[in-house]
């Protein structure tokens, strides 16, 4: 496991979130978002939200309408739009409208779960999480890295507790990112580009 991830810190020595922001409220809003699309889609209508609504406040006093037409393109738009409407109007109500930095907090916004919470927790105040997503599932399922490898309805929180324990926390928010990247780069979901990848001599899900 840790000489495939070494492999992994070379082939993404950087690794960063791919949503942008600028503020923690930013970065929790695009998450909600990022929900069953990309996060490149998520990124060509973020700058017209946060600059229509800077703050969690205004965001709570929207017209829902309004919302909806700025992030109808991703789809999903009216379920999105209700949380993030009730996501700001807790945030006012019951965080001054600053964002909570506990994951006990965070979960009990509307539309927070513990991978967006994982998100905003390693990426906006730089405290260890590791969010699991579908190509945190799949590769970690390739490579055989936790135990229900095989299993055709993973559990992400037994995911996110047993690759933690393999690893110190200041690398949890850095693995997830790389071994996202490595998801969207080589081992796709339909067809895994095993010849390029720089885990196939010790994956054991390669193909040849």
């Amino acid at each position: 496991m840790h000489d495939e991830y070494a492999l992994l810190v070379t082939a993404f020595p950087h690794p960063k979130c791919a949503l942008d922001f600028t503020t923690p409220l930013q970065l929790l809003i695009a998450t909600v978002l990022s929900a069953q699309t990309t996060d490149k889609r998520v990124n060509t209508v973020t700058p017209e939200l946060f600059a229509t609504f800077p703050d969690a406040a205004s965001l709570a006093a929207a017209n829902p309408e309004t919302v909806e037409g700025i992030i109808r393109p991703l789809g999903f738009y009216h379920a999105k739009a209700k949380h993030l409407l009730g996501l700001a109007a807790a945030l006012r109500d019951r965080f001054d409208g600053e964002v909570p930095h506990t994951m006990d907090e965070l979960v009990t916004l509307p539309g927070v779960g513990r991978k967006t919470a994982n998100v905003v927790l390693g990426n906006a105040f730089h405290t260890p999480g590791f969010p699991v997503d579908t190509h945190v599932i799949r590769v970690t399922g390739r490579l055989r890295w936790r135990t229900d490898w095989n299993s055709a309805h993973p559990d992400p929180v037994r995911i996110e507790k047993e690759i933690c324990a393999c690893f110190p926390p200041e690398e949890w928010t850095d693995l997830s990112h790389r071994l996202i990247l490595h998801g969207r780069a080589t081992c796709h979901a339909r067809r895994p580009d095993c010849a390029a990848c720089p885990l196939r001599d010790t994956c054991p899900s390669a193909m040849p």
